[in-house]
């Protein structure tokens, strides 16, 4: 396929709204369908739902909660898979003026249980079950302790228990009552109010609701429409979930402000994903670098017409540059984009141009997105500016000299939900959102990563905090001290390598911690290994703590040496 004319497709772009007018989810949504009623919005599983009709159904959906209670400002948690009635929940969500709080539908109930009562959800669109995830079992187990939830949806096929409440039935057709009471919220309802909470691992071990508004998730999803040159009607592939910013804002979001489609996959498989890309004539597919690998390894069987895709946006962990070569020659792609981003900053603030060079994307994670008309004058157009400080001392480094990532601009949170403290903690003495990560900008703007100041690593996509996992292994009697740090996976990016100091006169065994750890934290939080070691062997710094890049070092060289 012939390379894209990334100006020409900007200025189209921008020709179709030439000024930013501020609007709600839902406001943005409908405008679309006002324009394009009979454009897929949402494919997938041998479906198509077009614009009006994911209008409509948001609809139902917002007069149904509205019927059941649910205010303004209400928190109504979203605990699915990706599929066309998560998409229908969150636009009916936002309809109703109420706050959704996307959830991992694989959560473990100590974890699900924190989330939905720090959230104060009042309402829960669920599944009986995911997959291998009962997650029915799981809500009975954590019932007691949600005095706040009032109403639980199941979607999908409804548990066999008498009284449970499908969607089917929560949703209300025209009403006159129910219509006027959506108009006057819809009067009411400001793009600057809270749209979302998204869940994110805390620097406490304890997951921190990141507050986003609506026009800062629009903001930002048009910002990447614009920097990814979207073409009228593109079509956005991904099995990332849509309880994280990524696929939520540059997959779902994005398209709006191109008429365009999403295929949405509930679970990850790269056949079905090529299939997927044929059946469906795929634009472009959101990975993290462990779908990549998988996805070009598949397709090397050649068996599909991938004649449609021309873009790939590979993000959230290093791509080698060898990757990014395979995805051009064996997928056949023209646009590949990395970037850089956090839930706090509403998906990516930075990217690599659709056509920079293959070693741009492995040294930098690519520079502030042009906002287009939705940036901000006062930062030249931006939507998020980025400052490298000294973390002891503030003062802005020199270009390339590396210090902490500090962010500001009009796509960047304001806090966490019911956090002071850590929303405090969370932003310098100029009000800029401290990153955590160390990095240094360039002359030409591209941002360098070159480490972390927290201990979060991710994997395969998903962030992790350490002391979550050490707390769940310190419970254990026979565990003295647990000792959680990252290692390098070519397939997941980061893994969890965890060092444990045995209590005194016990062996634990590997397989019973790993085991318990699978009982209570999610998959991806689970260690990838488990090493041993006595209390006086750990690493420590002159105040006591321990040197985790050393432990990091040490578990590399016994593992490869």
């Amino acid at each position: 396929m012939a390379r894209i004319d990334v100006e020409a497709v900007r200025a189209a772009l921008e020709a179709r709204h030439p000024a930013w007018e501020p609007r709600t989810l839902s406001g943005a949504l409908d405008a679309v369908a006002a324009e394009r009623p009979e454009r897929p919005y949402v494919m997938g599983d041998g479906a198509e739902y077009p614009y009006a009709q994911v209008v409509a159904w948001s609809r139902r959906i917002a007069r149904g909660l509205v019927a059941a209670g649910v205010a303004p400002g209400d928190r109504v948690a979203l605990l699915l898979p990706n599929g066309p009635e998560l998409v229908a929940a969150i636009f009916g969500v936002a309809r109703a003026g109420a706050i959704a709080v996307p959830l991992n539908v694989r959560l473990q109930p100590r974890e699900l249980a924190f989330v939905l009562e720090q959230s104060g959800s009042v309402t829960l669109f669920t599944v009986a079950a995911f997959r291998d995830a009962d997650v029915l079992a799981s809500l009975d187990a954590i019932a007691p302790a949600l005095p706040r939830l009032r109403t639980i949806v199941f979607c999908g096929a409804p548990p066999e228990r008498a009284g449970a409440l499908t969607l089917e039935a929560l949703e209300r057709d025209p009403d006159p009552t129910l219509d006027a009471e959506l108009a006057r919220r819809a009067a009411a309802a400001d793009p600057g109010d809270t749209a979302t909470i998204f869940y994110t691992s805390g620097t406490t071990g304890h997951p921190t609701g990141v507050v986003l508004t609506h026009d800062m998730e629009l903001r930002s999803a048009y910002g990447s429409a614009y920097t990814r040159a979207f073409e009228d009607g593109r079509r956005v592939l991904f099995a990332l979930p849509l309880h994280h910013v990524f696929a939520y804002i540059e997959g779902l979001l994005a398209v709006l402000w191109v008429g365009g489609t999403v295929i949405v996959q509930a679970a990850f498989d790269p056949e079905q994903t090529l299939d997927d890309v044929e059946r469906y004539g795929a634009s472009e597919a959101l990975f993290v670098p462990t779908m990549t690998l998988a996805v070009v390894e598949t397709a090397r069987a050649g068996r599909w017409d991938l004649s449609s895709l021309h873009a790939v946006m590979s993000a959230a962990a290093v791509c080698p540059a060898r990757l990014w070569r395979e995805v051009v020659e064996v997928l056949g792609v023209t646009e590949l984009v990395t970037g850089y981003g956090m839930t706090e900053t509403s998906a990516a603030t930075t990217f690599t141009m659709p056509h920079d060079a293959i070693e741009t994307m492995v040294e930098t994670v690519g520079r502030p997105k042009p906002g287009g008309v939705a940036g901000d004058p006062a930062l030249g157009g931006l939507l998020a500016r980025y400052r490298a400080i000294d973390p002891d001392t503030g003062a802005e480094t020199p270009p390339g000299v590396p210090g902490e990532l500090v962010v500001d601009g009009p796509i960047v949170t304001r806090g966490y939900h019911d956090a002071s403290e850590e929303t405090a903690a969370a932003f310098d003495a100029e009000g800029r959102l401290r990153s955590g990560d160390l990095g240094a900008i360039r002359d030409d703007g591209y941002l360098v990563l070159t480490g972390r100041i927290k201990d979060l690593y991710k994997c395969g996509g998903e962030q992790v905090m350490p002391s979550e996992v050490e707390a769940v292994l310190t419970a254990l009697p026979e565990v003295a001290q647990a000792h959680v740090v990252a290692l390098p996976d070519e397939r997941m990016g980061e893994v969890g390598c965890a060092w444990i100091v045995p209590a005194e006169g016990q062996t634990p065994s590997v397989d019973d911690l790993l085991a318990h750890c699978r009982t209570e934290l999610s998959r991806f939080k689970v260690p990838a290994v488990v090493l041993f070691c006595g209390a006086e062997e750990l690493p420590l710094t002159a105040s006591g703590k321990v040197r985790k890049f050393e432990l990091a070092a040490r578990a590399d060289a016994q593992l490869t040496g």
